[in-house]
């Protein structure tokens, strides 16, 4: 016999009411479940790898180039006086880097491979250093002409977002002018010590220059890294040609830095090998090979050898060195170096790499460099990070030679 549900019993819920509330409480409840694990994955994957910002460069101009310059040009026998424009203070600047947040023990022995790849500072941030490799910054300046002193104004004004050249994480920057074809005669700014946004608010005067000399000069601006101890690094250069300025007041450019051609080309490349051992608290460093190495000697050739430093902060811990391979410009050296690392100081820790040229007669000549930290470029940090994620395995990778 045939009964209607909903007059079976009067306020008693039906059985499609029933099943429906059952469904919508197990939805429920997976919803929850699956917003736990999206949380807790966020809190493993994101909160660990979450990075901090180290403020690094402040302008000083009161050491290194702080003399007036004054060279003599072939254009008239008169002299280029260079002095600073008075009356304005440089202002604070500063560098934010990025650091990975957690110590090294912590990466090492509880992070995987896997989380890794997952984190921020694997593919996606190397994509994106990939796309800046050629960010060298900008810098800003004036020029123009008095016609009736026939002298040639240039007023270099500031940089901004210059990259760091330092193994501590910053630059020393300074400028050197020129009016190319004339590469004998050349000014400088002071240098600005740790300092990534440097204020110079220096001008030079370039007297008795004929105008009708002027436009067929070109100016060029270099942007170095002053170093005390070894030879100054170029971060990048700016050229203009005159005869496209209107030179007839001073007008001010905002120009990005290129690469500099030096004329050297290319200085080479080198493959080595990192090893690090956290028990052991020792990295060991295996210098394999290098090829097309710049030749160095007048016979087209050079004879290379592979020096090794340690350092930690600003100070040089230890210096190993390969043999010298005679004549050879894809030499095979396959010599490995262990240096102590205590994890502890493995952040403020970095391996100087220089490939010499050996010579009998005079000063050896550096042929290219290679800095690997956690500050250095993309390159180096890719493999100092592949270093830190395989302990205990050899982690090979060709580096290019700079100057």
């Amino acid at each position: 016999m045939y009964r209607d549900p909903e007059a079976a019993s009067p306020g008693a819920p039906s059985r499609d009411v029933l099943l429906v509330s059952a469904i919508i409480t197990v939805s429920l409840s997976v919803t929850v479940v699956l917003c736990g694990l999206c949380h807790w994955c966020q809190r493993k994957l994101g909160k660990r790898y979450k990075n901090s910002l180290e403020t690094v460069g402040t302008p000083d101009s009161g050491r290194g180039r702080s003399e007036k310059k004054a060279i003599k040009l072939p254009a008239g026998g008169k002299t280029v006086n260079t002095a600073p424009v008075p009356g304005q203070t440089p202002h604070d600047e500063s560098d934010r880097r990025t650091e990975p947040h957690s110590s090294v023990s912590d990466l090492v022995n509880s992070l995987t491979s896997e989380m890794l790849m997952l984190s921020p500072g694997s593919e996606e941030d190397e994509a994106h250093e990939g796309c800046s490799r050629e960010n060298l910054g900008r810098i800003q300046f004036s020029v123009g002409y008095n016609f009736q002193e026939s002298t040639l104004t240039v007023k270099i004004m500031k940089a901004q977002e210059l990259p760091a050249k330092d193994f501590s994480g910053t630059s020393d920057p300074f400028v050197k002018i020129y009016l190319l074809p004339d590469k004998k005669h050349k000014l400088e700014t002071k240098v600005k010590r740790k300092n990534l946004n440097p204020h110079w608010n220096e001008t030079f005067l370039f007297e008795g220059f004929p105008y009708e000399k002027v436009v067929q000069r070109i100016l060029y601006l270099q942007v170095l890294d002053y170093d005390r101890f070894s030879r100054n690094d170029p971060i990048g250069e700016v050229s203009i040609p005159l005869n496209k300025v209107d030179l007839t007041q001073m007008q001010t450019f905002w120009k990005d830095l290129k690469p500099c051609s030096d004329g050297s080309g290319s200085r080479g490349e080198l493959l080595l090998s990192l090893c690090y051992n956290p028990s052991a608290n020792s990295i060991i460093v295996n210098i394999i090979k290098a090829r097309n190495l710049k030749a160095m000697d007048i016979g087209g050739t050079s004879d290379p050898y592979v020096k090794v430093w340690l350092m930690y902060k600003d100070k040089r811990v230890e210096k190993k060195k390969t043999v010298t391979m005679k004549r050879n410009l894809n030499p095979i050296f396959n010599e490995s170096f262990a240096f102590d690392i205590p994890t502890e100081k493995l952040r403020e820790t970095t391996i100087i790499i220089t490939v010499m040229d050996k010579d009998k007669l005079s000063r050896n000549d550096v042929i290219g460099k290679i800095y690997l930290s956690w500050k250095s470029g993309p390159g180096e940090v890719k493999h100092w990070k592949d270093m830190i994620a395989r302990p205990r395995q050899p982690v090979a990778q060709w580096h290019q030679l700079k100057a």
